[in-house]
């Protein structure tokens, strides 16, 4: 079970939570944005050992520390690896003072009425039981909507609650992940919708259960605000979801109590060229950043 100083921490922690999972499908395009071409790879499992690199590289930097990141979300397969001899999760929190998380799903559905839930997770009970053995506080899991379509959104989001009263059940933390797709015209109007449907399973959750949402930056600042202030919500973090970190931060400051959860605009601007001066004051840029805009509101 989670320690109370991780649950005090994720509760009302200063900073954001760093988003390190770039799973297969997304991991040439990170690597290829740090500066490692798809030719510098022979299989998956060099890619894999490059992409750790990287992530192992982030976590040893002097600013990542909890002062600033309360909060990592991993990869299952950086979970099972190590950082300077230990397992990441219990690196993570002994040596950086950062909650560990693991993503737990398995990739998205075809779309239907709009919008991308999660494919099957068979085999999460015992994901869930590996994750507590490793220290793990939590996990997250994401499906994506692509149309303000009621019946598309209703079906994320009740997947998004079933599969999290089930982590509830190991005492894990989840954070429910329902992105709305940053350049779809109706926008505003999805998140009307999915304001709405959280609200609804919210509600319907017993009163000793809290959980944890991940939201697209809203059209309309504190549009998302009646979830911040929800008594069945531990936090709200935002994705950047493809703006750049600029105009992530300046989206995130003018949302109240919502902390960043950022991926691709933690690692802009960082390269595998970089020497370790460089990479290591890059990095503390980008997260003295993100960190002052999670704390603005």
């Amino acid at each position: 079970m989670a320690n109370q100083a991780q649950i005090d921490q994720m509760t009302s922690g200063a900073g954001f939570i760093a988003a390190l999972d770039q799973s297969g499908g997304s991991t040439p395009k990170a690597l290829r944005l740090y500066g490692v071409e798809e030719d510098a790879y022979g299989s998956e499992e060099e890619m894999f050992d490059l992409i750790h690199a990287m992530r192992a590289r982030i976590a040893t930097a002097p600013a990542f520390t909890g002062e600033k990141v309360v909060g990592a979300i991993l990869f299952e397969m950086t979970m099972d690896r190590q950082i300077d001899g230990k397992p990441t999760a219990t690196y993570m929190w002994e040596e950086r003072g950062v909650v560990p998380f693991l993503k737990v799903d398995k990739g998205l559905a075809d779309e239907e009425n709009g919008a991308q839930v999660m494919k099957p997770m068979p085999d999460l009970d015992a994901l869930c039981e590996r994750a507590v053995k490793a220290g793990v506080f939590g996990t997250k899991m994401r499906s994506v909507i692509n149309a303000a379509n009621a019946q598309g959104i209703a079906a994320v989001v009740a997947q998004q609650f079933d599969i999290g009263k089930q982590i509830l059940g190991h005492g894990l933390m989840p954070i429910i992940e329902p992105e709305v797709t940053i350049s779809i015209s109706d926008k505003a109007a999805a998140e009307d919708i999915l304001l709405a449907e959280i609200t609804k399973q919210l509600d319907a959750l017993p009163d000793d259960q809290k959980i944890m949402l991940k939201l697209t930056l809203p059209e309309t600042a504190n549009h998302y605000q009646s979830l911040v202030n929800h008594p069945k919500v531990m936090r709200v973090v935002a994705l950047s979801g493809g703006y750049s970190r600029e105009e992530a931060n300046d989206r995130l400051s003018n949302n109240a109590g919502m902390i960043a959860s950022f991926s691709r605009a933690l690692t802009e601007g960082l390269s595998a060229q970089q020497s370790d001066d460089e990479f290591n004051a890059t990095i503390a840029q980008s997260i003295g950043t993100i960190y002052d805009a999670s704390v603005a509101g």
